[in-house]
């Protein structure tokens, strides 16, 4: 697994990238709160990945992360594309958090969850990070498999692939972070 760590940044950063590409290539299924949310997130892991997980850029990212979570969220009630933009804000706030936590930790991010101990806030925060993590994953797991689909053909393809994506993107930040 210690081989996988180096690469865990780079692997979330191309799990965002999936994910708004296909969010953007369902453009009409995903309202603008949408396309900015993913947009934004796919930006800041790729920040995140060439800045060697610097706690600075963290810091900046994650309030940019935690800034277009609530924007991705905003009009979005009662509209068929609540429940993807609310996932999509999850994912933000998730991701959000573990770039907190390599600030609270004093360590670049590429060996925070689990990997430090004896900081009550980066302890607090892990548990919040590993928390959203099974989160997204149970949300992903029962939007495809239980849940009737809002949206049928390419679009449920394309929005699948985005939520799975997403969901892949926290588990590889949880593992190696």
């Amino acid at each position: 697994m210690d081989h996988l760590l180096p690469a865990a940044p780079w692997l979330m950063a191309l799990a965002a990238v999936v994910s708004a590409a296909a969010c953007v290539a369902a453009w009409r299924a995903v309202p603008w709160q949408g396309r900015q949310s993913a947009l934004i997130m796919a930006a800041a892991m790729l920040v995140i990945a060439v800045s060697g997980g610097d706690p600075l850029i963290g810091l900046v990212t994650g309030l940019v992360l935690i800034v277009s979570a609530m924007l991705g969220t905003a009009g979005v009630r009662g509209t068929p594309a609540a429940a993807t933009c609310c996932h999509r804000a999850l994912v933000s706030l998730v991701m959000a958090i573990c770039s907190f936590e390599s600030l609270s930790t004093g360590q670049a991010m590429a060996g925070a969850v689990g990997a430090h101990g004896g900081h009550e806030l980066g302890g607090l925060l892990s548990a919040l990070v590993i928390v959203g993590v099974i989160g997204v994953v149970l949300w992903t797991v029962v939007a495809e498999w239980v849940l009737v689909p809002v949206h049928q053909g390419r679009t449920a393809r394309l929005l699948a692939v985005e939520s799975w994506a997403m969901a892949a993107g926290v588990s590889v930040m949880c593992l190696g972070f």
